[in-house]
């Protein structure tokens, strides 16, 4: 269906690590996914599996045509960002949240002792960097017992607090791993509109196929067609065969019918798109917990991960969000995205303390490689600005 749509959009395939123009670009205020769009007329013959695309031929001559989002390499930092290490993405990916913690500090500590006022001052920044009222206590509780009284330099204070929030998050590193013994390992991908998630989707079919592993991607957001598209644009660039319906039609059928074909084609890891939709809608959401239940009439384990992708630059939002998913559809774990584009990276520390939900990955950039496996300490360092030993 979206195949031929997209023969002119996606007609390259030389920038092979590029991923294709985005749709979760961030959405408006309140209903950015809360009404569909009106669906067009299906085609006669609506195909049930969108085979991927035979690559078309490099042309040297043609401009690359890209659309400037989110999601989008840009052409002069594709090279420098294959040469980075993670820890220096990560590094980069987190300078604002870790800038604004380092600045805070520095001002508060500048030759001072650490007495009652420089702990309640210290107390109000962690709060506001959005590491939770929970983690800003344990901080300044720790320090207090060992400092009270005594000069402390901004260093110390940011040792101690790359110490705490590692150790509050450890504990939480998960592998996004397929399980052998399911066939196929159904994976359903959650998540409000504009957080990265179809996207994050294509990534990780990459990141499984790296792996050895055979995957299907199914197109369950039929609320729009750009999604669908989307999705499809990632099934041809990782060759991973894509179930898709026109728009508009059942979400859960779809479900349904992906995890019987993944069956009979013996795939691995079955990765099931949903539609962005805002915790507070309440159809929505209901829709989101007929597909669980639907998936669950073919196997009872199913769906085996239901992963949250969240948008770090929510901030405190991102605790309501996790609420209302796990409610309605039972979250296993979290994928947070887009934490180089915000101070709020620390909102990290606070969903720990609330849900300690297993955290899969996080993204700080638009290539693939900028999705990596949760890493505690690496990321306890970089929020900081601590330099990692």
């Amino acid at each position: 269906m979206a195949k031929n749509f997209l023969s002119g959009l996606f007609g390259r395939k030389d920038k092979k690590d590029e991923p294709p123009a985005s749709d979760d670009a961030a959405p408006a205020p309140n209903d950015a996914a809360a009404e569909p769009p009106a669906a067009p007329a299906p085609p006669e013959s609506p195909p049930d599996v969108v085979a991927p695309a035979e690559p078309a031929p490099v042309v040297e001559e043609a401009p690359a045509q890209a659309t400037a989002t989110e999601e989008t390499d840009p052409p002069e930092q594709a090279g420098e960002d294959k040469k980075k290490n993670w820890f220096a993405r990560l590094t980069s990916g987190l300078s604002k949240s870790s800038t604004r913690l380092g600045d805070g500090v520095a001002g508060i500590f500048a030759k001072r002792r650490l007495d009652s006022e420089t702990i309640e001052e210290l107390e109000e920044l962690l709060i506001t960097a959005d590491l939770g009222v929970a983690a800003a206590e344990r901080i300044t509780d720790a320090l207090a017992q060992d400092k009270f009284d005594k000069e402390i330099t901004d260093e110390e204070v940011r040792a101690a607090l790359a110490d705490e929030v590692a150790e509050t998050l450890r504990p939480l590193e998960k592998p996004l791993a397929a399980d052998a013994s399911h066939s196929p390992h159904v994976i359903l991908m959650i998540g409000v509109n504009g957080a990265g998630k179809t996207t994050t989707i294509g990534k990780l079919a990459r990141k499984f196929q790296e792996g050895g592993k055979s995957v299907m991607l199914a197109a369950g957001d039929t609320f729009r067609a750009a999604a669908i598209e989307q999705l499809t644009a990632w099934g041809e660039r990782t060759g991973a065969p894509v179930i898709a319906r026109e728009v508009g039609a059942d979400a859960a059928g779809l479900a349904f019918d992906a995890v019987k074909e993944a069956r009979e084609t013996g795939v691995d890891v079955l990765l099931i798109d949903t539609a962005g939709r805002l915790q507070n809608k309440s159809a929505l959401m209901d829709e989101l917990a007929k597909i669980v239940r639907v998936l669950k009439k073919l196997d009872d384990a199913a769906p085996h991960d239901v992963v949250l992708v969240l948008d770090a630059t929510v901030g405190q939002n991102a605790i309501s969000q996790a609420q209302a998913f796990s409610e309605i559809a039972g979250v296993t774990g979290l994928i947070m995205t887009k934490l180089d584009g915000t101070a709020r990276g620390g909102v990290l520390v606070a969903l720990a303390d609330k849900f300690k939900l297993p955290i899969h990955y996080i993204g700080v950039g638009e290539s693939v490689e900028d999705l990596q496996p949760f890493n505690a300490d690496a990321f306890a360092r970089a929020l900081t600005g601590v330099a990692i030993d």
